[in-house]
């Protein structure tokens, strides 16, 4: 992007990092995404040669190192880059707090069940190989059923079945399913307002939402 022209640090920083998807590239990377197609499921409405762009930027301006690690290239952020975990986080609660409203647009299932699996708390879990369905209203009935497999300590999901015994299905909208993870509503007041359906046995029902959990951005207080 054109420079600003201007002496002030924050102009000089945003020559950088305000170009569109930048810092959404930079947050992937401090989840911990470090090869290409992990970043590409947190930005999937990125194209593959924005995202090749973008990186290479980064790296050419010393923020991310691009390595090959078995003949793959690994990208992972650098002390400067690292030190933009403070901005994304004072960015996440500033949204929290202040841009609550969420269009149809906004939502998306494969975003939405791949940023659960990489936070679920997986020591909540059983140590035997674990799955729940994802059954979601308001989305293309092919985007409607979702698997999270948790076995072996790693969570994956999953578009089609994996042929698996299910634990528990659970049944709400992919609306409800994101208000719940950004921490807008409880797991207990939507069961309580029965906008969520848990189908278990009746110990397993009960645990779901201590397996699922919330996304760190639910504990951000919100304005009274």
């Amino acid at each position: 992007m054109p420079p600003y022209g201007q002496f002030c640090p924050v102009a000089k920083a945003m020559e950088l990092l305000d170009e569109r998807w930048t810092m959404l590239v930079v947050r992937e990377l401090l989840l911990g995404s470090t090869h290409f197609n992990d970043i590409r499921r947190g930005v999937p409405k990125m194209s593959p040669a924005l995202l090749s762009k973008r990186l290479q930027t980064l790296t050419r301006a010393g923020v991310v190192l691009r390595s090959e690690v078995g003949g793959r290239a690994t990208y992972t952020l650098t002390e400067c880059g690292r030190e933009l975990s403070n901005v994304v986080e004072a960015l996440s609660g500033w949204g929290v707090r202040w841009i609550g409203e969420l269009g149809d647009e906004d939502l998306d299932p494969h975003l939405l069940l791949w940023d659960i699996r990489r936070t679920v708390p997986i020591h909540e879990w059983p140590r035997t190989r674990t799955v729940l369905k994802f059954r979601l209203s308001g989305v293309p009935l092919k985007a409607s059923s979702w698997w999270l497999v948790v076995s072996d300590g790693e969570a994956d999901v999953c578009a089609v079945d994996p042929g698996h015994d299910v634990a528990a299905t659970v049944s709400t909208s992919l609306r409800t399913l994101t208000q719940i993870w950004r921490g807008d509503v409880s797991w207990s007041h939507a069961l309580v307002g029965r906008t969520v359906e848990i189908v278990a046995p009746t110990e397993v029902r009960k645990a779901v939402p201590r397996w699922l959990g919330q996304s760190p951005s639910a504990a951000v207080p919100r304005p009274s």
